[in-house]
C-alpha cells in the first residue's frame, strides 16, 4: 500500500494512496466519484494543474516537483468552478479530503511510497487512535 509522508512536518498525509498515471486515469481523476474518506488520496502524475469540472466535492491539492518537494498547496478547491496550477516545476499532485493538507506548506519534503516498519510505529505513537 502506498502512503504519503510529510517528512518536514513528520506526519502521514495519506494512509491509502490511489495512483492515476495512465492517460485515462489522469483524465478522469476524481470526476464523478464520491468524496474521499479520511486517510485516502489520489496521486496524479504527471500533472501540473487541475480543474474541478464534474467534481461533486471540494478537495485540498498538494503539488510537488520531481524531488517530491511541495511546490504549492491549494486548499478547499471548489467543485465545478475551481482551478489550480501547481507552481514552477510542479510534476504531480496529491488530491486529498478538505483539511488533510492543513500544516503542509511549499518547500516541505514529501516521501511517496510504503512506510518502513519503524516509521509506521513512530507515526502510530505520535497519532494514537
Amino acid at each position: 500500500m502506498s502512503q504519503v509522508l510529510d517528512e518536514t512536518a513528520g506526519r502521514v498525509l495519506v494512509e491509502d494512496l490511489d495512483q492515476a498515471t495512465s492517460w485515462w486515469g489522469r483524465f478522469r481523476g476524481l470526476m464523478l466519484r464520491g468524496e474521499l474518506a479520511a486517510g485516502r488520496g489520489l496521486l496524479i502524475e504527471p500533472c501540473s494543474s487541475i480543474h474541478m469540472m464534474f467534481m461533486r466535492f471540494p478537495i485540498d491539492a498538494v503539488f510537488y516537483d520531481r524531488d517530491q518537494r511541495v511546490t504549492k498547496v491549494a486548499r478547499r478547491v471548489r467543485p465545478w468552478i475551481g482551478l489550480s496550477g501547481g507552481g514552477r516545476g510542479a510534476r504531480g499532485v496529491i488530491e486529498l479530503p478538505v483539511g488533510a493538507a492543513d500544516g503542509v506548506e511549499a518547500g516541505h519534503q514529501l516521501r511517496i511510497g510504503a512506510l518502513r516498519a519503524d516509521e509506521e510505529s513512530a507515526v502510530a505513537i505520535a497519532n494514537p487512535q
